[in-house]
């Protein structure tokens, strides 16, 4: 995967032809269950690679969560802010980004608690992918969801040649408004991912894992009651310290989205050239 570019132009020719500006999220987004090619069951890697095309591609997974008033950010996504996110990124001198959507719902109620793209490239592809997100809408009203499985999938079913041939971490980026489950338990990580050997994980097992090969955030979104608690902005934070970004409405998605993703290769770069690099976070929290 990860072939073909991004291209503004041919994306907004599309755009106007599947009335993406115009049409509610019920008719852009039309699957009723989870999508045959997004399901993890019986799923051993997901590749972000390099190619002719793209010789320095840098593996970005964005992670949607499918749960209710949560639906707005992938509508949001295909309408605009997906082009504005990837030409930001394209500027600050990201010429091969590699995309791989995610969504997440909760692992205890949901039918489709994890579903997962390809890492790609095309504005072509990279619609394809979000659009094919079901957007299932539950949620457990348990207290939280399962973020956990987009560090879970990342951490142990994904390899990049950013990472393997030039010791560069991707970014990884969860969305979303509720507490993270504090554990996944062997029985439902077999029940996604098919047969094999499982033990149970907590949330920081996944994120740890996760972390090896990915600079992890997670984007709090404070529109909403759960998203304006102290409470759970409070557990995120004590999670994932300056990872965690506070996000005002979904308008400023793309943007933080874009940042981070710049600020982490950028600082990658000044790193092994021995010159000062800029916090990713430092950055965002500025721009907020």
């Amino acid at each position: 995967m990860g072939h073909g570019s991004y291209s503004l132009h041919d994306r907004s020719i599309r755009a106007q032809a599947m009335g993406y500006d115009f049409k509610p999220r019920e008719e852009i987004f039309t699957q009723r269950r989870i999508h045959n090619e997004m399901d993890p069951n019986g799923v051993t890697l997901r590749e972000a690679r390099d190619s002719v095309d793209h010789p320095s591609s840098f593996p970005v997974i964005l992670v949607l969560d499918e749960t209710g008033s949560m639906g707005r950010i992938p509508h949001y996504l295909v309408q605009e802010g997906l082009p504005h996110m990837m030409q930001k990124i394209m500027d600050s001198g990201i010429a091969d980004p590699q995309v791989l959507f995610m969504g997440v719902g909760d692992h205890y109620c949901d039918r489709a608690p994890l579903q997962v793209g390809q890492f790609e490239s095309s504005d072509e592809l990279l619609d394809k992918w979000l659009t094919d997100l079901y957007l299932e809408g539950h949620g457990g009203g348990n207290g939280g969801e399962s973020y956990l499985l987009a560090w879970f999938f990342a951490g142990r079913y994904t390899e990049t040649d950013s990472f393997e041939k030039r010791g560069r971490k991707g970014v990884l980026v969860t969305i979303g408004d509720e507490p993270v489950h504090d554990r996944l338990e062997s029985n439902y990580q077999k029940d996604l991912m098919g047969p094999g050997e499982y033990s149970t994980l907590t949330a920081i097992d996944c994120l740890e894992k996760a972390r090896e090969k990915y600079e992890v955030f997670h984007l709090h979104m404070l529109e909403g009651q759960n998203g304006k608690s102290v409470k759970v902005q409070s557990g995120w934070k004590e999670l994932m310290q300056d990872n965690c970004i506070l996000v005002k409405n979904k308008e400023q998605v793309a943007d933080v989205i874009a940042d981070v993703v710049a600020k982490v290769a950028l600082s990658d770069r000044a790193s092994k050239s021995e010159v000062p690099g800029t916090s990713p976070v430092k950055v965002v929290e500025e721009m907020l």
